[in-house]
C-alpha cells in the first residue's frame, strides 16, 4: 500500500508558528530600543541647541557679559519688559532688560514652553539643570544637564568640579558642555 500524503502537519505548524513569534518579539524589541535611542539623541541636539543659543545672547550683550553667570532650573519670573523684538514690539530696552529678557525667554524654551498640551509643557528637555561660568577674561562654559530616559551612568561623572556641581548627580542624568571665549 502507498500512502503518500502531501501538506503539513499540525506540529509542522506550531513549530512555524513559535519561530514566527520568536522573531516578532525580537522586532518589536528592537523597535523600543531605536525609539529610546531616538529619543535619548533629539533631548542631546535640544541640549546643544540651547547651550549655543544662550552663547549668542550673551555675544550681542557683551556689555552684561558676568551677569548671566549663574544656575538656571526656569525659575525666573517674567521679567517687566519684552525686549524681543521678534513679537512685533519695537520696545527700546537697556543692556540689563535684554539680559533679563534673554535668561527668561532662554529658561523657558528650555523647559519646554513653547510647546505646550493643555497647561503642560511638553517640548524642551526633561527635568533641565543649566549653569554658565563666566571668567573676567571672557571664558565661558554652558553646562545643560537633564534626565535620560533609562539609568546608565552619570553624564557628569568623570568631568570637572563645575560640570559636576550643575544639576542632581544620578545615573539618568545626562549632560552637555560648551566652552566658548567671548571677546
Amino acid at each position: 500500500m502507498n500512502n503518500k500524503t502531501k501538506g503539513f502537519s499540525l506540529v509542522e505548524v506550531l513549530v512555524s508558528l513559535v519561530i514566527l513569534v520568536i522573531g516578532l518579539i525580537g522586532i518589536f524589541n528592537l523597535h523600543l530600543v531605536a525609539k529610546r535611542g531616538s529619543f535619548e539623541s533629539f533631548q542631546q541636539t535640544q541640549a546643544s541647541f540651547y547651550a549655543i543659543d544662550i552663547i549668542n545672547r550673551m555675544k550681542l550683550n557683551r556689555s552684561q557679559l558676568a551677569g548671566y553667570a549663574g544656575t538656571y532650573t526656569g525659575s525666573l519670573s517674567a521679567p517687566g519688559k519684552s525686549c524681543d523684538v521678534a513679537v512685533g514690539g519695537n520696545a527700546i530696552c537697556t543692556s540689563i532688560e535684554t539680559r533679563a529678557w534673554d535668561l527668561f525667554q532662554w529658561e523657558q524654551s528650555m523647559n519646554g514652553a513653547g510647546e505646550t498640551k493643555g497647561t503642560r509643557s511638553i517640548g524642551g528637555l526633561d527635568a533641565p539643570t543649566a549653569c554658565i561660568q563666566i571668567s573676567g577674561t571672557g571664558d565661558v562654559l554652558v553646562v545643560m544637564t537633564w534626565r535620560g530616559i533609562r539609568a546608565v551612568s552619570d553624564g557628569a561623572a568623570s568631568a570637572g568640579d563645575f560640570v559636576k556641581s550643575c544639576g542632581t548627580a544620578n545615573k539618568r542624568r545626562r549632560a552637555y558642555s560648551v566652552n566658548t571665549v567671548i571677546i
